[in-house]
């Protein structure tokens, strides 16, 4: 005799048999028909590795570098350890409110031939939508530590039945100073609980949390921390301040791209920038802090749908945001934290596609770009554009690295910008 399910929860769809690299890991015919229908052909390394150990009901560490399909890697497996509906039993932690309503559409997404319930839990709006969610039951949660934290005070849920935790993106949470929320909610779950910790980079403060998060954990671990994915091209344009605008307009005028996403360092300055890309008939979103989040969420969306041709952003979108088909990545702005450089230019270039970035570098903001040379552990090709009007610039004639230099002295000449 089959399960019984409360009147409001109809049983799961009947789906077709399934024979793919997918049910070969181990997940079932539900799963592998809805990834399929996301025309998902194969597991990235980090899938092949993760899923087989969730599904185990290990502790795992998860670090590959952003693009390569995280997400899949702990929701798939765990919408199978749930198996059906019923109480609270999975909770993921995000650092920002767009990165829980992606993962909580992943989920919808995978869980699309299953009768598994999922809410999102995030600050700047209202909360009665959640509180009916959460009343009418779910079994998972995806939330901001704080609005999580602001529910259990007001004991809208309890965590007890948690079996399942994730704590996503742990190197931003630290970034934000999230810790402490993140260690207050936990200690409210349930000692006996499988716990998996994804990141895209792996800092020595991790460690500790691992220590104390984690029960014999396994590390997977996929492609260099420090590196930009292969599927990246990326190069320096030097400019003078004064011209920056003025390469970035021609950059996209010479380039054939479909989608862009443009980093600023500052909300001011994205608006700026947004404000001359749309004087020059380009479609333009804006995405930052100071946007409600009724304007994120439907920037993101425009630019996703294609209604938008140019995202302008800051850090914000830069580390997880799950964004296909971004052909093009434009650093307005150097990042002043070199690992941010990896996060940013990770936006395009993903799942197996090819990409391009280009990083705007004046005299002020040379010392980060050298910066982002050692941390990648390799120099950066410098590149100038035929025909622009270039003001001068000392940095076209100081292009190599101070290592470089000292090892050899070059003639000016040698040591000009690649046209």
């Amino acid at each position: 005799m089959g399960p019984s399910y409360p009147a409001d929860v109809p049983p799961p769809p009947v789906v077709p048999a399934m024979d793919t690299v997918f049910t070969q890991l181990g997940l079932t015919d539900a799963l592998a028909h809805a990834v399929q229908k996301m025309d998902y052909a194969e597991p990235t390394p980090i899938q092949q590795q993760a899923i087989p150990l969730v599904l185990a009901g290990r502790d795992v560490i998860g670090s590959a570098q952003t693009g390569t399909g995280k997400t899949a890697a702990f929701a798939l497996p765990i919408l199978q350890r749930l198996d059906r509906h019923g109480p609270l039993r999975c909770l993921i932690l995000e650092p920002t409110r767009e990165l829980a309503l992606q993962v909580e559409q992943a989920f919808r997404d995978f869980g699309k031939f299953t009768n598994l319930r999922v809410t999102v839990i995030y600050g700047g709006v209202g909360y009665g939508r959640q509180r009916e969610d959460l009343q009418r039951g779910v079994d998972v949660v995806v939330a901001t530590p704080g609005r999580l934290l602001d529910h259990l005070e007001q004991r809208t849920l309890t965590l007890r039945g948690v079996n399942v935790l994730v704590l996503d993106e742990v190197d931003r949470m630290l970034d934000m100073g999230f810790l402490p929320d993140v260690k207050r909610i936990v200690q409210q779950c349930p000692r006996e609980r499988q716990t998996l910790l994804f990141t895209a980079t792996l800092p020595p403060e991790i460690e500790s949390l691992a220590a104390w998060v984690l029960r014999h954990p396994v590390t997977v671990a996929v492609g260099r921390q420090r590196a930009p994915a292969e599927t990246v091209s990326h190069a320096f344009y030097p400019v003078v301040g004064s011209q920056k605008f003025d390469l970035l307009r021609t950059l996209l005028e010479r380039t054939k791209f479909e989608s862009v996403l443009v980093f600023c360092r500052t909300k001011m300055g994205a608006d700026r920038v947004a404000a001359w890309l749309k004087t020059h008939k380009h479609s333009v979103a804006v995405m930052h802090a100071d946007r409600s989040q009724s304007e994120r969420q439907e920037a993101l969306a425009g630019f996703k749908a294609g209604r938008y041709e140019v995202l302008v952003a800051t850090d914000l979108a830069a580390r997880g945001l799950d964004i296909a088909g971004v052909t093009h990545v434009v650093n307005y702005d150097v990042p002043e934290n070199p690992e941010d450089y990896v996060h940013r230019i990770g936006r395009t270039g993903r799942a197996h596609h090819t990409g391009d970035a280009f990083t705007l570098v004046t005299e002020e903001s040379v010392r980060d770009a050298r910066s982002i040379e050692r941390f990648i552990g390799r120099a950066i090709e410098w590149k100038k554009l035929e025909d622009f009007p270039y003001v001068y610039s000392a940095l076209f004639e100081e292009r190599t690295l101070a290592a470089e230099d000292a090892a050899k002295p070059a003639s000016r000449l040698h040591r000009g910008l690649r046209r």
